[in-house]
């Protein structure tokens, strides 16, 4: 790998793409619940948004006959995981993985938002 022709690229952002059966739900609870802001929508009716808030930024795609995958779609990172769980309870959220301190260095969680996707919450202990 050392003389890959890669070595040459820098990579800038990436975004993780979010399927979701229904953009509008997926919307209001990620910028009205979770404090995201929409930057950029596309088509009429939309089928794509951006969303973003601090360093995160998540790419909503319209699926209308989305199935979630049984795994972790995004590993999110936040300070405060004990907060965001309280939140994702508090919305009827299902919870897959209970929230704890792990052995690797993290305090995690994983959740399912309303379209089934997991996501997975981690906090640096």
């Amino acid at each position: 790998m050392n003389d890959s022709p890669a070595r040459s690229i820098h990579f800038g952002r990436i975004a993780a793409m979010l399927p979701v059966a229904d953009i509008q739900r997926a919307h209001d609870f990620y910028t009205g619940i979770l404090g995201f802001s929409k930057t950029f929508q596309n088509g009429d009716p939309v089928g794509f948004m951006i969303l973003k808030r601090d360093n995160a930024e998540l790419h909503l795609t319209l699926q209308k006959g989305h199935k979630a995958a049984p795994f972790n779609v995004i590993h999110m990172m936040v300070d405060n995981a004990d907060a965001l769980h309280a939140i994702c309870q508090a919305q009827g959220l299902r919870i897959i993985k209970g929230l704890k301190d792990k052995d690797y260095g993290l305090r995690a969680f994983v959740f399912e938002d309303f379209d089934g996707n997991r996501i997975d919450v981690g906090q640096p202990l």
